[in-house]
């Protein structure tokens, strides 16, 4: 599913012409701000962002004076997302949409073309790493968020999309932002720190998505993967054959795969080189909130964690398809 051209328009201007219909059929009777639960109402802003990880970092900088919530659920796969009836009712009611931008959403532009919330790109002043390969070369690659470093800016464009949204409550959004940054700047500290101990022969990545550029790179870690963006046909052979290569040559310890993938592909690659399969990481999608990676925090600290463990000849973690 490319993440850069237009991801199944008929079936998206079906649910875009259903969604439409269920509005017409429900708005009115359902306030705008009604609690999920029926619970009453709620008057904060609505805040919508477009995946989990984003909800989260929203929730840390808007703290209780807004209400956040994601398009997607957990677990979903991001890239070829179709948006629902459900979906669109939901953006009908929202003060503010967050995207991530950089191609990541491909389906987004056409789902907020007839909403009248404004949105606001949260990757805008990142600093990109192009992808080097495939039918995605030389076009942005999307995972900014795999840097906590360049959370921080996506935390800045929040403080001020939430200020402008709601101007009383400035100040909170620009302690509640320098509080989260200072953490996040921690835990990049860490990240670095720890996969620091990786031994020169053994700073490789080897993942399914080619989703972990930015971490990589804040690292010193070489990135190797099966496929640049998450696709409907993945895993060709002569992609897989050439990572086979790849952790041959360089004597590579262990691979990944992510949480929101089939990790059937990069079993083939374990089958046929000394490699183990290092541990389940997460990208696109928090966990269960009594999962691995609750929150965005989480899922840095989790993958760091994974892959060094992995990496350093530590006891191997899951089987593939499985989580650490």
């Amino acid at each position: 599913m490319a993440i850069f051209s237009s991801t199944r328009p008929k079936l998206l201007r079906r649910a875009l012409a259903a969604g439409a219909a269920f509005l017409a059929l429900t708005l009115t009777a359902c306030g705008a701000a009604d609690l999920p639960d029926g619970g009453g109402q709620d008057d904060r802003p609505v805040v919508l962002t477009t995946f989990t990880v984003l909800a989260d970092i929203a929730q840390n900088v808007a703290g209780d004076k807004l209400r956040v919530e994601s398009i997607t659920k957990v677990g979903a796969e991001i890239h070829g997302y179709e948006p629902t009836p459900a979906d669109i009712r939901k953006a009908s009611k929202a003060d503010l949409i967050l995207d991530n931008g950089m191609g990541l959403e491909a389906w987004f532009g056409q789902f907020v073309q007839d909403v009248k919330a404004p949105h606001a790109v949260m990757s805008d002043g990142v600093e990109s790493i192009n992808i080097t390969e495939d039918a995605y070369k030389d076009k942005p690659n999307p995972h900014a968020w795999m840097s906590p470093a360049n959370v921080q800016i996506y935390v800045n464009n929040m403080v001020k999309a939430f200020t402008k949204l709601d101007p009383a409550n400035a100040s909170v959004y620009e302690s509640n932002g320098a509080a989260y940054n200072a953490t996040l700047q921690g835990v990049q500290d860490d990240l670095v720190a720890d996969l620091a101990v990786l031994p020169e022969n053994q700073r490789a990545l080897v993942s399914c998505e080619g989703a972990f550029s930015y971490l990589a790179r804040d690292a010193g870690l070489t990135e190797k993967y099966i496929w640049a963006v998450n696709a409907e046909q993945q895993a060709t052979p002569q992609q897989i054959s050439g990572v086979i290569e790849f952790v041959r040559s360089n004597k590579v310890p262990a691979v990944f795969c992510e949480s929101t993938v089939s990790a059937a592909p990069m079993e083939q690659v374990v089958e046929a080189t000394h490699a183990s399969f290092g541990g389940t990481l997460y990208v696109d999608s928090l966990s269960a909130a009594d999962g691995p990676v609750p929150t965005y925090l989480d899922l840095i600290r989790h993958d760091a964690k994974v892959i060094t463990t992995a990496l350093t000849g530590a006891p191997a973690g899951t089987q593939p398809g499985g989580t650490s």
